[in-house]
């Protein structure tokens, strides 16, 4: 009898398109392109390896309730927030039933991860300006049992209206979560404290990007008790490794220096954006509130083509929603942007 490993597989999995990352292009060069913070904190282990991890992260979700307006059992955390995500699908949507609603352009995981579960995906664009269209996304809810909003968004950079999240928050029966991956660069508050108003809103925040801790993956889902009660019973046992755990609290234990780097890389957010505009062949800096830029250029293939040659590293986004000729640059070190300015003044 012949084994057939396609047969075998469930179709959605066999013809899943998966995630693409900033390193599945290039993984080498001054790299401006996978939004990561680039001042990595200094962390010290002395750790028992041989016992596993607490199941329950009592220290980490009584160190992040310290700093956020949440008690500890209102706390998740997961292998990245990608974990998070999924386990968010797995609670609430049947395969074949029932939907998840997003708004492009935005994250590419929420897709990918109710493609891999079997789960169909409404789309709501944003509208061209990367508003949220809040009464379309109602319009399209029917069915759905998440929407997913991205705060601010990626890859346009912007925060979405308070008013509109609260709009589709009120006006949908399902789960509403708003991914604030990027929340610590904005002008603006994170919607934590709209958590004991909806008991449906779940936010997602991660140490990837402003702690600068994108290396130990780490991701956080705030929501009501309730909620987080059944993530912690979805999760795998021991999701949150040793060395993840003892990171995150030194990391915690150190805001000041988060604080410091957060301001530094907005001084250079700022200096880049106004510096790009000096080139003949940037037409837009769409205005940020996240530690990366998207950027519109006369031929972005093109730019995107000769940056790598020249070993600077970016992302191209022409291909999503609202986003054509725009390229992704995250804010780096000093001197990588100044390379990146060099490098774009070489086009010329």
């Amino acid at each position: 009898m012949s084994f057939d490993l396609h047969h075998l597989l469930r179709p959605n999995i066999r013809n899943l398109k998966p995630y693409r990352s900033a390193r599945d292009d290039f993984k080498k060069g001054i790299l401006l392109d996978a939004n990561e913070n680039p001042y990595t904190p200094t962390l010290e282990h002395k750790l028992k390896l041989n016992r596993y991890p607490d199941p329950h992260f009592e220290a980490l979700r009584n160190g992040l309730s310290e700093l956020k307006p949440v008690q500890p059992n209102q706390i998740f955390l997961g292998n990245g927030s990608d974990e998070a995500i999924d386990i968010l699908i797995r609670m609430f949507c049947s395969p074949g039933t029932d939907r998840i609603l997003t708004t492009p352009p935005t994250y590419g995981m929420y897709r990918v991860s109710a493609d891999i579960q079997g789960i169909e995906t409404v789309e709501c664009p944003l509208n061209p300006d990367f508003s949220l269209p809040a009464e379309k996304v109602l319009e399209h809810s029917k069915g759905v049992k998440i929407i997913f909003l991205c705060s601010p968004n990626n890859p346009t950079a912007n925060r979405l209206d308070e008013s509109a999240i609260r709009k589709v928050i009120e006006g949908f029966s399902g789960i509403v979560v708003v991914d604030e991956a990027y929340i610590d660069f904005s002008s603006q508050a994170s919607l934590l404290s709209l958590l004991d108003t909806y008991s449906n809103l779940v936010l997602l925040q991660t140490l990837s990007k402003a702690w600068g801790l994108a290396g130990i993956r780490l991701g956080m889902a705030y929501a009501s008790t309730d909620i987080i009660g059944y993530m912690m019973r979805v999760k795998p046992p021991y999701n949150v490794n040793v060395l993840t755990q003892d990171a995150a609290l030194k990391a915690l234990g150190n805001p000041e220096l988060t604080e410091q780097l957060i301001k530094l890389i907005i001084k250079e957010r700022e200096r880049i954006a106004t510096s790009l505009l000096e080139f003949a062949f940037v037409m837009k800096v769409e205005p940020s509130d996240a530690n990366f830029l998207l950027v519109r250029v006369k031929d972005a293939q093109t730019i995107y083509r000769q940056l790598a040659e020249k070993g600077v590293i970016v992302r191209y986004r022409g291909d999503q929603k609202h986003c054509e000729n725009a390229l992704r640059i995250t804010i780096g070190l000093p001197e990588e942007n100044d390379a990146l300015l060099e490098a774009m003044r070489s086009l010329l």
